[in-house]
């Protein structure tokens, strides 16, 4: 019996490390490199993103400017499961998700009550110092829009 609680804990302290390191090429403070990337005139621009954790969860927070040029600020804190959770200051959705499709990336998807307002992928590269946000979706004015952002960790 010993032995079966002794292995059981420790997998459960390796599942632990193994999580932890998965989601550790996100974490950090990136900021946006705008001569890299590409932005449809009818999308805002996030300029700073923090990941970091909270507990068992990733919180996420923003500071960006919209279409108009208006200052924004986003929080969002949960799990990289593909489950929907609450997003504050955010016009264009109030729920977002994040799915694992690999060790560098994930696939976001945010809602405004049940429709889809933007999809896309986050990649970090393999020297961890980058990340390319890849998004398209449907702006609060009904407007598409598309923008490729490139991130340098700080």
């Amino acid at each position: 019996m010993k032995a079966r609680v002794a292995a059981m804990t420790l997998a459960l302290c390796f599942l632990g490390a193994v999580v932890c390191f998965a989601q550790s090429s996100f974490m950090g403070s990136w900021t946006l490199n705008e001569a890299k990337s590409k932005f449809s005139p009818s999308s805002g621009k996030i300029t700073k993103a923090v990941w970091e954790t909270a507990g068992e969860n990733v919180k996420l927070t923003t500071d960006g400017v919209d279409a108009n040029g208006a200052p924004t600020h986003t929080e969002w804190t949960g799990k990289m499961n593909g489950r929907y959770y609450p997003i504050s200051g955010s016009s264009l959705a109030d729920t977002m998700s994040l799915t694992r499709a690999g060790s560098r990336t994930l696939v976001i998807r945010q809602k405004k009550g049940k429709r889809l307002t933007l999809f896309g992928r986050i990649v970090v590269s393999a020297d961890g110092k980058t990340r390319t946000v890849t998004v398209h979706g449907t702006g609060a004015a009904g407007k598409k829009f598309h923008s490729m952002a490139v991130y340098d960790k700080e």
